[in-house]
């Protein structure tokens, strides 16, 4: 319990006022009033953490005085505790009913009413605590939306515009080889960052359960064999290579691995964990992605680096990274993210020394 709490005495009778400040004086500010209507004023401007309310007063009793309380959305919050001398169940309850947190009998018993106030003030600071944190929690949601919406409009729109641009200058008949490829290339860049946008935009939806995967009949292999090409310049760059194969064994150009789900979602998957692979691998070592059959569809990505012991039981949860320089620990949480949406799952596999494999679970084409 914080100290320094304000608390409101409201009794018509100055001894039980002078006992109760006597009672908090050394650790709480202590209030009072004689009567209902100066309790409502006094509450109205200084808010009190707490009300200690006679029943019987002159005038407006407790109850009314109560009732008043609860309707003013200024003081309608603050925990009010009745104390009265008389023992009668039937005004209990209809004190209860009408907002009160407790209700103690006279002749007051100060180790009593420290506890109840105690309590009470701790409930209290809690809920505001909890109403203070549930604010920042709508803050941050509507700050989501503020996002998603610059995000979908104010960069989804003109970049979709932006890489139109590249096919029209595309149909020029005099442009050079270099500049024809140098189009196309920032075409296929100005595309693959609407998928991205595309893709926080999806795994948003996933995050918050708003989202219904529709899937289709996908070639993996194609899939694979173009994150591969994607990737190739990164892998150049870590002075790893690619190993693809199909059932163990290495597939043929026109071959085909059709499994049910969605292409961007999928795309972003094998993006992820490739990627991961790469960067993961000692100069001169081999990524395999290996592809097996079947109802449902598993596709091994194996590298020869290994995941550090202690983030391995938590690897696939948000912002788990380690010693990968400008690393989010985003990328297998999204992925994941994405593999369960479309059906499936994920699974890390440290069992050989030496050796990472992440394995990735989807639905086959039956």
């Amino acid at each position: 319990m914080e100290q320094g709490a304000r608390i409101l005495v409201v009794d018509d009778d100055a001894n039980i006022v002078q006992l109760i400040a006597d009672i908090f004086e050394d650790e709480h500010e202590v209030l009072f009033a004689l009567n209902g209507e100066s309790a409502g004023r006094i509450a109205d401007t200084t808010r009190p953490d707490l009300v200690l309310m006679d029943v019987v007063m002159p005038g407006m009793d407790g109850f009314e005085t109560c009732a008043r309380f609860k309707d003013n959305q200024n003081t309608a919050h603050i925990p009010i505790i009745f104390l009265t001398s008389m023992d009668c169940p039937d005004d209990e309850t209809r004190g209860l009913k009408l907002g009160a947190v407790d209700y103690i009998t006279k002749p007051i018993n100060p180790a009593v009413l420290k506890q109840r106030v105690r309590t009470h003030l701790d409930l209290y600071q809690a809920r505001q605590r909890l109403a203070a944190q549930n604010k920042s929690l709508m803050e941050a949601a509507r700050m989501r939306d503020e996002v998603e919406h610059i995000m979908r409009h104010d960069l989804k729109s003109p970049l979709t515009a932006m890489t139109g641009l590249p096919d029209i200058l595309l149909m020029d008949d005099n442009l050079t080889t270099e500049q024809r490829e140098t189009l196309q290339l920032m075409n296929e860049q100005g595309r693959r960052m609407l998928d991205m946008i595309n893709m926080s935009l999806t795994l948003l939806k996933i995050e918050y359960g708003d989202y219904e995967p529709v899937l289709e009949k996908l070639d993996i292999l194609a899939l694979l064999r173009n994150t591969t090409s994607e990737l190739s310049q990164l892998a150049k760059q870590y002075g790893v290579s690619c190993r693809l194969l199909v059932n163990g064994n290495q597939p043929d150009s026109q071959d085909q691995v059709n499994i049910l789900s969605e292409d961007l979602l999928c795309r972003s998957i094998f993006d992820n964990i490739y990627k991961n692979a790469i960067e993961a691998s000692p100069r001169g070592q081999v990524v395999s992605i290996s592809i097996f059959t079947g109802p449902r569809t598993c596709v091994y990505i194996e590298n020869k680096g290994e995941v550090p012991q202690d983030i391995r039981d938590n690897f696939f949860d948000k912002f788990v990274t380690q010693g990968k320089v400008g690393g989010t620990g985003l990328g297998s949480y999204s992925s994941r993210l994405a593999a369960r949406a479309l059906q499936g799952d994920i699974e890390l596999d440290t069992s050989t020394p030496g050796q990472t494999t992440i394995c990735v679970f989807l639905p086959g084409v039956s």
